[in-house]
């Protein structure tokens, strides 16, 4: 036994195959990023906002969070270092919405999963 992993597998196929499904080292470091995005009530309240392509001002975002702009801003900009969210200026205004890349699908549907376990609940 070698750092307390057995040295020889039970069932060496199902090992392999599991094994061929694990992330590289870069890609968990990714997927770590993007679910401690999600260890913040605020931030997967700004991704249900932004969800099903809702686009928002940072004002506004506030406003519909329930939080000041100074903590909406600290929360979107944990966002966009990690490319879920986005943002677009127009003007004088920035607005906001979640990636169309694969951060923002991931988180989107991470978060979308919370509401279905909120429906189940019979919270809704």
């Amino acid at each position: 036994m070698q750092n307390g992993v057995p040295e020889r597998p039970i069932d060496p196929q199902a090992v392999k195959e599991a094994s061929s499904k694990m992330l590289p080292p870069r890609d968990e470091r990714r997927m770590e990023e993007l679910l401690a995005a999600l260890c913040d009530a605020t931030r997967v309240k700004i991704i249900l906002a932004l969800s099903e392509d809702n686009t928002l001002a940072a004002g506004d975002l506030a406003h519909v969070i329930g939080r000041s702009r100074s903590a909406t801003s600290q929360h979107l900009k944990v966002l966009k270092e990690i490319g879920a969210v986005s943002s677009r200026r127009e003007g004088n205004v920035v607005r906001y919405s979640l990636s169309p890349d694969v951060n923002g699908e991931v988180i989107e549907k991470a978060v979308s999963a919370f509401e279905r376990l909120r429906v189940e609940s019979g919270a809704a």
